[in-house]
């Protein structure tokens, strides 16, 4: 069976009032809930308007009692920006106001300006995620007396405690031992593949990659969990898309085409910070030409868009190439033409994904 659900970074045109993009940001949590969609994923940056939620727990508390079954994911919580003490607190009430529906997808940090702002070391931040996991997990599974010494934060709780007044007792989630955790990754082979298989952290593939890096991806994932005896769980597995249902093919092209489309702006904002952060030495020229031929690549590649019909061909044809991933994550674009992005989640979700569905439980291999 494949589920569907949403993966909003989110980013909007910086031009747009900030309140705006709020509300369409909760307007589509809300429509997913109404759809039934499984989860909804929500990003977290701070020195980018246009990515302008800095708290996904914050915004999507606002949320929570409206959307009555949506579980609630962060993609990605920075975690080398947060203290593990307060992070965990604040994690433990969500997954508690919730009714357990919190998943935590973690990441060191991607936004350059972001690390800068908060005066990380970026070789320090991969290391400093797994520290903050540890330590949210010790904290969510122990009471005091409690002693951490890491190589980045140091925690004791042990001289002031009173048991019997409830001091030293920390809040717990309702998920136990935790809400489940979740990495995106980003490169085709990495050490985040074996990180993922050890601890069973949930795997997602982002929607920005090509589709045979997401197929690497998996791959990878499966041979490291081999390696340690465990077998891979398609139903674990996230895949992250770019798609447009429209009523017809040509509707959907059109909208591809326009310079100040949502989707060319998506990726234009994506591979120009790509270029900034691996083009140093280049000229404007250069970097400008990069982004433009990357952007192009990626509306080929990277965007599934059409008719229902034309639409689950594709999706058909993406799994059948990258492998069988048990969630299918809808990119999160911005509404700059409202009625027809909520059309294509309701085609999405109450035509598309269903004969997907049918159709990979009559062909997924046997894991």
């Amino acid at each position: 069976m494949v589920h569907i659900g949403v993966f909003a970074m989110p980013l909007h045109p910086k031009e747009r009032a900030y309140g705006d993009m709020m509300a369409d940001n909760r307007e589509q949590v809300l429509l997913a809930d109404r759809l039934g969609m499984a989860e909804v994923w929500i990003g977290e940056h701070q020195t980018s308007i246009s990515e302008p939620i800095t708290d996904p727990f914050l915004f999507l508390a606002t949320t929570m009692y409206e959307a009555k079954n949506v579980k609630f994911g962060s993609a990605v919580v920075n975690l080398s920006y947060h203290h593990p003490v307060k992070l965990a607190m604040q994690l433990a009430m969500f997954d508690q106001l919730s009714g357990g529906r919190a998943m935590v997808g973690i990441g060191p940090g991607g936004l350059i300006s972001d690390s800068e702002i908060f005066g990380i070391d970026r070789e320090q931040s991969y290391a400093m995620m797994v520290e903050c996991v540890d330590i949210m997990e010790l904290l969510w599974s122990r009471d005091a007396p409690l002693e951490y010494n890491g190589k980045f934060w140091q925690i004791s709780l042990s001289a002031f405690v009173e048991d019997d007044i409830g001091v030293g007792r920390l809040p717990k989630p309702l998920q136990n031992p935790g809400p489940p955790i979740a990495y995106a990754m980003r490169s085709p082979k990495s050490g985040a593949s074996e990180l993922l298989a050890q601890r069973d952290w949930i795997p997602i593939s982002g929607n920005f990659v090509p589709a045979g890096i997401v197929k690497n991806q998996w791959t990878d994932y499966c041979n490291q969990r081999e390696k340690i005896g465990k077998r891979p769980d398609p139903e674990n597995w996230r895949a992250g898309r770019s798609i447009l249902v429209t009523d017809t093919n040509d509707r959907a092209a059109d909208y591809i085409a326009q310079e100040e489309g949502g989707f060319r702006h998506y990726f234009h904002y994506l591979r120009t910070l790509e270029a900034k952060r691996n083009m140093m030495g280049a000229t404007q020229q250069e970097r400008e030409a990069f982004v433009a031929g990357q952007v192009n690549e990626a509306l080929e590649d990277q965007v599934i868009a059409g008719d229902a019909d034309t639409v689950l061909d594709k999706l058909i044809a993406y799994r059948d190439e990258v492998g069988p991933f048990g969630t299918l994550l809808m990119t999160g674009h911005d509404w700059d033409e409202k009625d027809m992005w909520r059309c294509s989640m309701r085609m999405l979700a109450e035509d598309v994904v269903p004969r997907l569905s049918q159709h990979a439980e009559s062909t997924d291999p046997i894991y």
